[in-house]
């Protein structure tokens, strides 16, 4: 079954033969010439354009639509022709407003010939593909006027001319500027682009590189980053006002290359007043000011990073080196806190707290602060010195504050186990002693340790608390026990669990006759309730408080060390004792007897004894009195024993060779985790995963590394690879 379609309909023109005059070309386009001269000269007021537009329609409808175009762009180059006269005549300053007046002219009258010839644009423009009435006018005006060969120069010289005296601090006629470039975006982004944007960037360019030079010449480094910060805004400021917004970065380009980018090594590194200059005098503006110009240049920032750097660790260096800062420890780690706070402001401040900033300025400080393997034991007496009692008048907020402060100096630790060992110390001086400023505090500082570095870091450390606890309920269980100590001297008891405190070899010294009998039956009483046990006194760690009546009446309670207490009791029953006498009666080694002397003896203010002959040095024949004219405003008098509080060398080597021993264990329990999981692996690959493993820890030695393999390796937990030596294998 087959359908036919229908064919498809359509409208055809009316066929009839129109008779038109053979003159209506010439009538018709003598009343639309008429007219457009009358509006140029502005008389359009009596105007019909009703009128007009049909006029202009009938023509085209005629198929005179090719000559009618003609005919306007014949029109529209003489009235063009009669404006660029009248322009090229104009002088000074009187040329922008000329070419301004004609320019307005042609635009308004344009708008209106478009309307009159609106059925051209719209059909034989359309079909033909001809250019539109209006862009035929802008196009002629451009070609015309614009780039006359009197005009184009003058134009351009014009316009660069006035920007560059409004540089210079003249004020011009911004609205004419504004207008005159808009005429030339009006005519098209390449008119304006290559008939003055591309001159103007390039005289830009000549201009900032003359004046860059002569301020670098004459400025300091903060001087001529104003001066660039101002000309970019002068820039940015004189592109809204009478520019294309797209030149706005052009420009902004231009003056970042020829007064910044040209110049940013000498700037950057500008003697006296460059980047280093800045830092050391704290001059934020200016260093804000140098972190926000130089983001707009490559490398601008790494420039700057990299200059920061080296001066933070130069700096560093120079102060973990010194010997005369390195005198006092807790002064030396205040300093260090103090530039940490220093360059956290900066970073934070002037660098929008750029974290590629930040994380070079912890890389710097970690760079100098193991420099000196000392840094561990003095960060360490820093925090025992604020949680001693002497930090009385801080409150809970401020210690806490010094310790978050710490713990940023204690993460660039790469010996982080040898600081344990000096905090362990430390912090046993300040329980055993009762200095300890605070418990929360003391727990603050376990908590912060054990968030940085886990339980393993401060399980023996709390276990000093736990003892503390245990020993005060042991001392009031064996003063319930005993009711036959009648005038015994009152004791305290510290039991101090070994391996959790630092307790070094103690050579015993005599003890008073009335301490020794009341220590022996707390012996007997702790053995007693607990089997197993064994009690080494250590005498070098406890203190005493006792009573002494001086001959001039004065009476004063003073709290001693125990070797202390042990000198002074000995002049109850003798009124001048030599040195000798002394040491061979308390048997207290020979170091620790004479700080004790020198510290009873010596110090101004606490020196119950007289020393004869008088001096600092202690000899074996030096003689020793009760200070008869001993005075003091306080009732309790509190004598401290002279020491250093830094370590001496040998003490220094000797803590040092213990935390090596301690490593050891520690390296080879890594090396057997990494091997039970990976069964076979190369020497290398060891070395890279014990120290990615240790390293919260320690940095550990690659040779000690080597060292530990061959140890385990004896001892058949490894074995080598028969084929390839440098493969290790796990034997299980």
């Amino acid at each position: 079954m087959s359908s036919q379609r229908k064919p498809a309909s359509r409208i055809e023109p009316f066929r009839h033969r129109v008779e038109t005059d053979p003159k209506f070309f010439e009538k018709a386009w003598r009343k639309l010439d008429d007219a457009i001269g009358e509006i140029y000269n502005h008389n359009a007021s009596g105007l019909s354009f009703e009128e007009l537009y049909r006029t202009a329609y009938n023509m085209v409808l005629h198929k005179h639509g090719p000559k009618l175009y003609d005919k306007l762009t014949e029109n529209m180059k003489e009235h063009l022709q009669e404006m660029r006269t009248s322009i090229e005549a104009a002088q000074g300053g009187s040329f922008l407003e000329e070419l301004q007046r004609n320019w307005d002219d042609h635009n308004k009258a344009l708008q209106m010939i478009r309307d009159i010839l609106m059925y051209m644009d719209r059909t034989f423009i359309l079909t033909n593909k001809k250019t539109p009435v209006f862009d035929l006018g802008l196009e002629l005006w451009r070609d015309i006027i614009v780039r006359s060969d009197k005009i184009h120069g003058r134009l351009l010289d014009t316009l660069l001319d006035l920007i560059h005296r409004e540089r210079m601090g003249e004020v011009i006629n911004r609205s004419l500027m504004r207008s005159t470039t808009k005429m030339l975006m009006d005519l098209g982004s390449s008119v304006y682009q290559d008939d003055f944007e591309r001159p103007f960037l390039e005289v830009s360019a000549s201009f900032y590189s003359g004046e860059s030079q002569r301020f670098i010449e004459c400025c300091t480094c903060g001087e001529y980053l104003k001066k660039a910060q101002q000309r970019l805004d002068e820039e940015v400021e004189r592109v809204s006002q009478y520019m294309d917004a797209k030149t706005d970065d052009k420009i902004t380009a231009v003056v970042v290359k020829e007064m910044l980018a040209n110049h940013m090594q000498r700037l950057i590194l500008m003697e006296n007043s460059g980047l280093v200059n800045m830092l050391v005098e704290d001059r934020l503006e200016d260093l804000t000011r140098m972190y926000n110009l130089f983001q707009r240049v490559h490398d601008g920032h790494s420039t700057i990073k990299s200059v920061m750097t080296s001066h933070v660790k130069e700096t560093g260096r120079n102060m973990v080196t010194d010997p005369e800062r390195l005198k006092d420890p807790v002064d030396f780690v205040q300093k260090l806190l103090n530039e940490k706070d220093k360059y956290d402001s900066i970073v934070t401040t002037s660098f929008s707290n750029d974290k590629s900033f930040q994380n070079a300025l912890n890389s710097s400080f970690e760079n100098f602060i193991n420099l000196n393997n000392r840094c561990p034991e003095f960060i360490s007496l820093y925090v025992d010195d604020k949680l001693r009692k002497g930090m009385k008048e801080a409150n809970e907020e401020d210690v806490e504050t010094v310790l978050d402060k710490v713990m940023m100096l204690f993460r660039y630790l790469e010996e982080k186990d040898l600081f344990e060992k000096y905090y362990k110390q430390h912090l046993a001086k300040r329980l055993l002693s009762g200095k300890t400023a605070s418990d929360d505090s003391e727990r603050s500082m376990l908590v912060k340790l054990k968030t940085e570095c886990g339980y393993q870091f401060t399980s023996k450390l709390e276990g000093m608390f736990t003892d503390l606890k245990t020993s005060h309920d042991t001392t009031q269980g064996f003063y319930a026990a005993s009711s036959d100590l009648g005038d015994a001297p009152t004791i305290s008891v510290q039991i101090l669990t070994t391996g959790s405190w630092p307790t070094q070899p103690c050579s015993p010294c005599n003890l008073p006759p009335e301490i020794l009998g009341v220590s022996e039956m707390f012996r007997g009483y702790y053995l007693g309730t607990h089997n197993g046990r064994r009690l080494t006194w250590q005498t070098n760690m406890g203190t005493a408080d006792i009573k002494a009546i001086f001959v001039n009446g004065s009476k004063h309670e003073l709290n001693v060390s125990t070797h202390q207490m042990c000198v002074l009791m000995l002049f109850n029953s003798a009124d001048c004792l030599t040195y000798r006498d002394i040491e061979q009666t308390t048997a207290i080694p020979s170091v620790e007897l004479k700080r004790c002397l020198q510290s009873l003896a010596l110090v101004k203010g606490k020196n119950v004894l007289r020393k004869e002959p008088m001096s600092r040095d202690i000899s074996d024949d030096d003689n020793f009195y009760v200070n008869d004219k001993f005075t003091s405003k306080l009732f309790k008098v509190k004598i401290g024993t002279v020491a250093t509080q830094k370590e001496s060398e040998p003490e220094k080597l000797e803590t040092r060779q213990r935390v090596e021993e301690d490593r050891k264990p520690q390296i080879e329990a890594a090396i057997v985790r990494i091997m039970k999981s990976r069964r076979v692996l190369d020497h290398n690959s060891i070395v890279t995963e014990v120290t990615k493993q240790l390293q919260p820890r320690f940095m550990p030695n690659p040779v000690v590394i080597k060292k530990r393999i061959e140890s385990l390796i004896e001892r058949e937990f490894l074995e080598r690879d028969k084929i390839d030596r440098k493969l290790y294998r796990y034997l299980a």
